[in-house]
């Protein structure tokens, strides 16, 4: 079974602002309640996100190597993380909207091991509410 998320926010922020934050692997990875710690290689475009999921069948932390695949800077980022319990998607598109700007969030979990499609299924949705609430914060920082 392969979980699938689409959630978009709206920021008063520019464009340029969301880009600085998403763009950035080590903040994309700090978002994540299950990233334990994680590396970002010297390149910028690969990191290493150490899990720790709460799944009885995985007793160890879980090795995530990620790439960006895809950079369209200002507006676009995809990136693939592969390990051995599960092929993670995500892709951030930034819009101009309103005066402010739209990030459009799209996910994709396919499970390798039984519990890691529905431990994502019941969980991805709060972990697209981190990554929103440390972009709003982000924002307040450097307001």
């Amino acid at each position: 079974m392969t979980v699938r998320v689409k959630r978009t926010f709206e920021f008063d922020a520019p464009g340029a602002r969301v880009w600085e934050f998403i763009a950035d692997p080590a903040k994309r990875a700090g978002a994540i309640s299950v990233v334990d710690r994680f590396d970002v290689a010297d390149d910028g475009r690969h990191a290493t996100w150490y899990l720790e999921l709460p799944i009885p069948l995985i007793r160890s932390t879980v090795t995530v190597e990620t790439e960006d695949i895809e950079v369209d800077e200002p507006t676009h980022v995809k990136f693939v993380g592969k390990s051995r319990v599960m092929r993670v998607t995500g892709e951030h598109t930034i819009e101009e909207h309103d005066g402010g700007s739209r990030l459009v969030n799209e996910f994709i979990v396919d499970g390798r091991l039984p519990g890691v499609e529905a431990f994502f299924e019941r969980n991805l949705d709060r972990e697209l509410d981190n990554l929103e609430s440390a972009l709003r914060r982000e924002f307040e920082a450097t307001a």
